[in-house]
């Protein structure tokens, strides 16, 4: 679906990662071992991204007799847990493909990207995901994919349903076709995944229907304010409670609901490109359109990038620059993002899709890309707020909203009252 974009973007990142494999970093002669953790993309063992990274690794090391790669692929429902209780333990790896960096850099962990990328490769990021990718002014976190997010809607059953307005605009047209559907049977009129796998992220694309968000300008938490608590508990009480959202949306993952939709049992939800070939290939008739607000759509949408970064402590930057070279050439690249339909980190690959027909169902997520809302990625403390997230914010939609929130407010409040209090302790 993407082979032709993402191939152009493989061929950047690669001319550059080969310049940067030779380079002058720490390294020691003989044989040496990289650990390599990564997200798990698949969503069944046939699926899984194991197999395409010990396929990469037994290639890699055929080419690099001296490197060898210890493969570990762990599902987004714990890596976080698992990668903190290696650290904990000091088994650090030494490259980390996850959905988070900045606590890691601020701890003077991670090389930066200028470590293993040149000025050409790094000015061809997209602006807001080399942004996202800063800590304190110094890039560390290396774009690995990207998506956004899109509303869709199941048009077979908004027909059985009656419903001929298309998409819901607001929450209440949203509410009042999901109890159009559920009296036209179906099982769940609005797909609500608040499990531990990305509550975070569902949760975030109401906050912004109801004009709040995780930070404030200045990049305070405000995970407690009046908007995000009168937001979950609009959902609370419009979906939840009525029936309207599946029997416990506490413990649905996204996949749980991304399955569901693809059988024909789901209405409506909040998606991202996977969701258009896996339709596709479903047959399932659907549209998209911007996800509705609490008084219009929006006009912007969450943006997700991934993250791809290597650690000091074993002092294996130049195997590090060689095995990335490998995997971001074309061939690895294209097979890996067009396995999963992600989308492209640079601007110009971004270009070269916008002017690509071939590539019309995933275009509308590239168009909201550039000016998408991003998590607060740069703020270290950001990795562990959203792991208590993933934990909680479920209870925030079944339970008590402001109880929930408050919590995590706190929690947040906490972490970076410790944040500042080692950065004070290591200066002095």
């Amino acid at each position: 679906m993407q082979r032709r974009l993402i191939g152009l973007t493989a061929v950047v990142f690669a001319g550059a990662l080969t310049l940067t494999a030779c380079g002058t970093g720490t390294g020691s002669s003989g044989s040496v071992t990289l650990k390599l953790v990564a997200a798990d993309y698949g969503s069944t063992p046939e699926s899984s991204s194991k197999k395409y990274w010990d396929s990469l690794a037994k290639d890699f090391t055929a080419q690099h007799p001296d490197i060898k790669i210890d493969v570990h692929v762990v599902s987004w429902n714990t890596i976080d847990q698992k990668v903190a209780a290696m650290l904990d333990r000091g088994d650090v790896p030494d490259i980390l493909q996850t959905g988070s960096y900045a606590d890691f850099a601020a701890k003077g962990m991670l090389y930066s990207a200028d470590d293993l990328l040149p000025i050409p490769v790094q000015s061809d990021f997209i602006p807001s995901l080399a942004d996202a990718g800063d800590v304190k002014g110094v890039q560390y976190g290396i774009p690995f994919v990207s998506s956004s997010r899109m509303f869709f809607y199941n048009t077979k059953l908004f027909e059985k349903a009656g419903i001929t307005t298309g998409a819901p605009r607001t929450w209440v047209e949203l509410k009042a076709d999901a109890l159009k559907l559920k009296a036209a049977g179906v099982e769940m009129p609005y797909g609500l995944p608040m499990g531990p796998e990305e509550a975070q992220a569902e949760t975030m694309m109401w906050l912004l229907g109801g004009e709040g968000d995780y930070t404030d300008q200045t990049g305070s938490y405000t995970l407690d304010s009046e908007q995000n608590i009168k937001a979950l508990q609009w959902v609370k009480d419009n979906l939840v409670t009525p029936g309207l959202a599946g029997s416990d949306p506490a413990k649905t993952n996204r996949q749980d609901v991304f399955d569901k939709f693809l059988k024909g049992k789901v209405g409506m939800l909040n998606g991202h490109p996977t969701l258009t070939e896996a339709a596709r290939k479903a047959g399932i008739k659907y549209k998209l359109a911007p996800i509705p607000g609490k008084g219009a759509a929006l006009s912007e949408t969450l943006g997700v990038a991934d993250w791809m970064m290597g650690f000091k402590k074993n002092g294996h930057r130049d195997q590090i620059g060689e095995f990335l070279a490998f995997a971001y050439n074309q061939k690895n690249t294209v097979d890996f993002l067009h396995k999963y339909d992600l989308l492209p980190v640079t601007t110009t690959a971004s270009d070269a899709m916008s002017e690509d027909p071939s590539l019309k169902p995933v275009q509308p997520f590239l168009q909201k890309l550039s000016t998408a809302r991003l998590y607060p990625l740069g703020d270290p403390t950001w990795g562990a707020v959203s792991t208590e997230m993933k934990k909680k914010l479920g209870k925030a939609v079944t339970g008590d909203p402001r109880q929930v929130l408050q919590q995590l407010q706190t929690y947040a409040n906490h972490r970076v009252t410790d944040l500042k209090a080692a950065d004070a302790k290591t200066k002095s």
